[in-house]
């Protein structure tokens, strides 16, 4: 802090001279003491730090209301935060509606992996035909004129495809 910033350091001032009103202001906003502190800590970091375009006429109300705003804040801050956070009493990983358990994710990754395994192992224009089937929506017909193949073969280069893939199914039978 300069002293060529005299709107800055008198709101400093008077934050640090007013400071238990202006912790009584955040904590019937807040309403826990033991994060009172937090609040007040953002109200003065936005105080030193902020940018403050004109000189305040009133630097204890304007104070007021900077830390009144922070603790609103925080409070909108722990409601949206104890929406998203949920925890157990034994530690685990709790089950949330409409969600999966914590180890569906390595099923997933163990069939993804089995998949581009089976993929690779195709002929790379049966591969090609199935990326335009699947991938891109293409029709058969389609997928013919641009490999240069009927539409017959298209068909059973898809169903070889999905041959190779059924067997990538056991995994979510284990």
């Amino acid at each position: 802090m300069t002293t060529s910033d005299p709107p800055k350091h008198a709101l400093v001032e008077v934050y640090l001279a007013r400071r238990s009103d202006l912790r009584s202001i955040a904590s019937r906003i807040v309403g826990r003491h033991d994060q009172v502190d937090d609040v007040l800590q953002d109200a003065y970091l936005k105080l030193v730090d902020g940018v403050c375009a004109r000189e305040v006429l009133n630097p204890f109300g304007y104070c007021c209301q900077v830390v009144r705003n922070m603790a609103l804040d925080y409070c909108r801050r722990r409601v949206v935060e104890g929406s998203c956070i949920v925890s157990s009493p034994d530690g685990d990983l709790p089950e949330v509606e409409g969600g999966k358990p914590a180890d569906a994710g390595i099923d997933e990754r163990r069939m993804l992996e089995r998949i581009e395994v089976a993929l690779a192992a195709l002929p790379p224009r049966t591969r090609f035909v199935f990326e335009l089937y699947r991938l891109e929506g293409r029709t058969q017909r389609e997928i013919a004129k641009i490999v240069g193949v009927s539409a017959t073969l298209v068909n059973f280069m898809i169903k070889d495809v999905m041959t190779v893939l059924a067997g990538c199914r056991d995994i979510l039978d284990d």
